[in-house]
């Protein structure tokens, strides 16, 4: 077994293009390190809808530049079995975008090298920048595919490749497992064309048609009078959204200067992602010297968009159910037509207000990549900071564009008196106190998810929250509307709870929802603690029937 697993690592060692890699993977070998080989060579990192996602390292279980040589094969093997572009027999293009951590840019030039050796066109942004504009890209410039080099809002170790096919949204099955069966196929590194030349890269011309994009928003001749905070975190956000916001009229956003640059060791914050504790801290205390009306943060590829908002003495985050019902009542009001989607694991407030202005509303899986394919879409969002507010420029998740028309509904607010959290309010009295919560357990070890998931189905909890479960539903059966997937939902009286692993980290998430009816504004503050006791009580309840 250790003579099979060390010729493995050797042949991997033989072949690998990058110095670092090489290196470290010689002083495994040097150290007869076989338990550290073995979480290296125990199988492949899996190409999925998410793409490719995890550690950097060597080996074919990390994300290196030989696992991404081999995506990029694979890729251009299913593009070219697509057939050409056009009638007239040219090459696909395949526009390719990065973000500033560790390993991006290289993995990005791999890539470049790999679709014109495959005879594919291939062009490069110019420098790292938010993935939405690679999004924007695919489409504005007729590409077949898109790549974007990004790990999202994972640790500093981590890096990711997310593929997206030429209707500018994210790859959904059957084309993963087509392209997982191409990346199986390719041989050896040897076998793939990879020339010093022959790509291009874009100037800032696609970038600035996506700025002028923004625009569209944007009511014309609304107020842009609201000042904000705006942190990067240490991501590639800062300079595209500044520019946005100075062609639409906003003031310039205050900067957090600590997460202003991009760094990808994100020394400020132990997860680079605006939900994690601690992660606004920064921001919260240059909202306190200034005093504006808005905290704005995206993550560090800048496709999600997080808020907060002075509540009482102090800040507090908005939730992403609670942006994702204001940005709908702001649309609505604007007079927006087409259909309102979301994914599942998101409010059912969406649904509500949809419903009272008339317009269409469809629930998806998790994930843009379903929610971008909706027909018809108008708006969509999911409650992990995801907002699509102008799918015929990006669709995907966009935290610019989000950004944009939520300072710009805090600006009409604030020429009324008013701020977000009176919005929050108006929604909870003509709909009910719509209340969300997640219970988010990170493992080392996967399989206490498959075990929490196993219990979960053999000993489906009855009561949860002291609330009767009406319904008990395995999505792995797929429902009128959904396809398969893996996860749970529970329907209780005036209660929803969905429980899924993440296809992007090592958790189990499990989303809750409690509805508390609201007569009159003065009662807000009774449904609220009736819904924070609820929330609290179903959260026990969960671990205790999922044993986490």
């Amino acid at each position: 077994m250790q003579d099979d697993l060390i010729a493995r690592a050797e042949a991997w060692l033989a072949e690998d293009p990058d110095t670092d890699t090489r290196e470290e993977l010689a002083r495994l070998l040097a150290a007869e390190d076989h338990a550290e080989l073995a979480a290296r060579f125990g199988g492949t990192l899996q190409f999925g809808t998410a793409g490719l996602r995890g550690e950097l390292g060597a080996g074919p279980m990390r994300m290196n530049r030989s696992v991404v040589i081999r995506a990029a094969a694979g890729l251009a093997a299913y593009l070219k079995k697509q057939g050409p572009a056009g009638s007239d027999g040219t090459a696909g293009l395949v526009v390719i975008g990065y973000d500033a951590r560790h390993k991006s840019a290289d993995f990005a030039r791999d890539t470049a090298a790999v679709m014109t050796g495959a005879g594919l066109r291939a062009a490069v942004l110019p420098r790292p920048l938010p993935t939405p504009v690679l999004a924007f890209a695919i489409r504005h410039l007729g590409a077949v595919a898109g790549v974007e080099v990004t790990a999202s809002h994972n640790p500093p170790r981590d890096n990711g490749y997310k593929v997206y096919l030429g209707d500018g949204s994210q790859i959904v099955p059957p084309a993963d497992a087509e392209i997982a069966a191409e990346i199986a196929a390719v041989p050896s590194l040897a076998a793939v064309p990879r020339p010093a030349e022959g790509w291009e890269i874009l100037d800032d011309a696609v970038l600035d048609a996506y700025l002028a994009r923004t625009d569209a928003v944007l009511a014309e001749d609304s107020p842009r009078t609201a000042r904000t905070v705006y942190t990067a975190m240490h991501g590639v956000g800062r300079d595209v959204l500044l520019a946005a916001f100075a062609r639409a009229g906003f003031p310039a956003p205050d900067l957090v200067a600590e997460q202003a640059d991009p760094d990808p060791e994100f020394p400020t914050v132990a997860f680079p992602n605006p939900e994690e504790p601690g992660a606004m801290d920064l921001a919260f205390a240059k909202a306190r010297e200034t005093g504006p009306d808005l905290v704005i943060a995206n993550d560090p590829d800048a496709d999600r968009c997080a808020a907060a908002v002075r509540d009482g003495d102090d800040w507090r985050m908005l939730r992403g159910d609670e942006v994702g019902a204001l940005l709908a009542a702001h649309l609505v009001r604007r007079g927006a037509t087409g259909t309102f989607a979301e994914s599942i694991v998101s409010s059912s407030l969406l649904g509500r207000i949809a419903e009272r202005a008339g317009l269409p509303h469809e629930e998806t899986l998790t994930g843009f990549k379903w929610i971008a394919r909706v027909e018809g879409l108008r708006y969509g969002y999911e409650e992990a900071l995801g907002y699509c507010v102008d799918p015929e420029g990006v669709r995907d998740k966009d935290g610019i564009t989000a950004a944009l028309l939520l300072t710009e509904l805090a600006s009409v607010l604030k020429a009324e008196g008013r701020t977000l959290l009176d919005l929050l309010d108006d929604l909870a009295v003509e709909h009910g106190l719509h209340a969300t919560d997640q219970l988010s357990v990170r493992v080392q070890d996967l399989s206490l998810i498959a075990a929490a998931m196993r219990r979960l189905r053999e000993q489906p909890p009855t009561v949860l929250a002291g609330l009767r479960v009406t319904d008990a539903e395995d999505l792995t059966r797929g429902t009128d509307r959904l396809p398969p997937t893996d996860g749970l939902r529970y329907t209780l009286d005036g209660a929803r709870v969905i429980v899924r692993p993440s296809g992007t980290e090592p958790k189990l998430k499990c989303y809750l929802e409690v509805v508390v009816p609201v007569p009159a504004r003065t009662d807000l503050p009774s449904a609220r603690a009736t819904a924070a006791e609820l929330l609290t009580a179903l959260k026990r309840d969960l671990a205790r029937a999922a044993g986490i």
